[in-house]
């Protein structure tokens, strides 16, 4: 997550848990008057479209008054879905053994985007083993995006 992100989490972390939800994390999407704010929220027996509502309306009253943001920017409250979006070294280990995306800042080896088996953290680098049954260690301070990709 964005230095942004990481505000806006710690805004609105404390009234999610008081709701019973965890947040999963925060994306935010600067493009003008287009710009986005996805929250990801789940909850151990998951979440629903009204759990969604609820979380929003509770986001929107505290976006409202700490004012994060300036300019408009759409408010969008999502469960993390199959493809869970991952954003902290914690995400990374409780989902170890499972398959995932993970695309770098910068290449690593001539190369952005790993898909492998999440195999933990160690020293601030995710370890993931490959499909080609090649091991990569990748900087978590690198990574621009992560997020768990199911076999179909």
């Amino acid at each position: 997550m964005g230095q942004q992100s990481v505000k806006i989490a710690a805004m609105i972390e404390p009234s999610l848990d008081a709701l019973g939800y965890e947040l999963v994390g925060v994306e935010y999407v600067a493009q003008g008057k287009h710009s986005l704010l996805r929250i990801y929220i789940d909850a151990s027996e998951g979440v629903d479209v009204n759990d969604c509502q609820k979380a929003s309306h509770q986001i929107s009253g505290v976006l409202d008054v700490e004012e994060p943001l300036s300019g408009h920017y759409t408010l969008e409250v999502s469960s993390p879905g199959l493809e869970r979006p991952l954003f902290t070294a914690q995400h990374y280990e409780r989902f170890a053994g499972e398959r995932a995306e993970v695309k770098m800042h910068t290449p690593v080896d001539g190369q952005r985007k790993f898909v492998g088996q999440l195999a933990g953290v160690e020293d601030n680098k995710l370890l993931l083993n490959l499909e080609n049954e090649q091991s990569v260690s990748l900087s978590l301070a690198d990574i621009d995006k992560a997020k768990l990709k199911p076999e179909w």
